[in-house]
């Protein structure tokens, strides 16, 4: 099971506990620092977030070599998002409000309205997500 640094905060964000594996998850990638997993509540198909295992709530908060890192590993996802689905780019967005715990989107783009937050998101049946689950991790 993957091992979950804590700091300052006195419960378990959402996202900590899909890393352990406490709620189910639609993995995309691990490593010893970060874990990708499929937005159940997408803007669009592929949307992805990469959260880092250490537990603090704002992204610029991290340690230096955890935010370059972060990059890094969402580089190949973002590129297999390119691939598995028709858009000009995978975007980048962080935002940070909905959860306490750093997090960055990755969602395949063709507009910069593409990554309006304010509108109505997905509702993806399971079969899908794992559709789309597997699409990404073809080209990964």
């Amino acid at each position: 099971m993957a091992e979950v640094l804590f700091t300052h905060f006195h419960f378990m964000s959402i996202f900590t506990k899909i890393i352990k594996g406490e709620i189910p998850s639609y993995k995309i990638a691990e490593d010893e620092l970060f874990f990708a997993f499929l937005d159940i509540h997408p803007l669009k198909e592929g949307h992805t977030l990469v959260i880092p295992k250490l537990e603090v709530d704002k992204i610029f908060d991290l340690p230096q070599d955890h935010l370059s890192r972060m990059l890094v590993f969402a580089q190949p996802i973002a590129k297999a998002i390119e691939k598995a689905f028709r858009c000009n780019r995978c975007g980048i967005s962080v935002i940070g409000l909905e959860v306490p715990h750093a997090h960055m989107h990755l969602v395949p783009i063709n507009s910069s309205n593409d990554l309006n937050f304010t509108q109505s998101k997905l509702k993806l049946s399971e079969e899908k997500l794992i559709e789309v689950q597997k699409k990404i991790l073809q080209y990964l």
